[in-house]
């Protein structure tokens, strides 16, 4: 009962968009050493409005030189591909803070 209780609670407090964000879209295309994922996410104003900006993050498969794909690349914001993020989350909310919003 303790542990539905908490996964009860937890999926409030993620659903609750406490990072200042919405997301909208979720995707992973291709194969092989083409793999990649998606994710667009919604920014919101300070004030807790939901903004029009949005932010899309890609990640690629991470492939050795002899072409062996294993894992994944870390996130990064395709407005800004120099920066990068270990979660989305946090690629989120770099980039949405960049723009002033959260």
């Amino acid at each position: 009962m303790k542990k539905i209780f908490l996964f009860i609670c937890t999926m409030v407090i993620s659903g609750t968009s406490a990072f200042g964000y919405q997301k909208l879209s979720s995707n992973e295309l291709g194969s092989g050493d083409a793999k990649n994922q998606n994710i667009v996410v919604k920014c919101t104003t300070p004030t807790g409005q939901v903004s029009n900006q949005t932010c899309s993050l890609r990640r690629y498969v991470k492939c050795t030189p002899d072409g062996k794909c294993n894992g994944w690349e870390n996130w990064r914001d395709l407005r800004n591909t120099t920066d990068t993020y270990t979660t989305w989350q946090s690629a989120a909310d770099a980039c949405c803070r960049k723009m002033g919003l959260r």
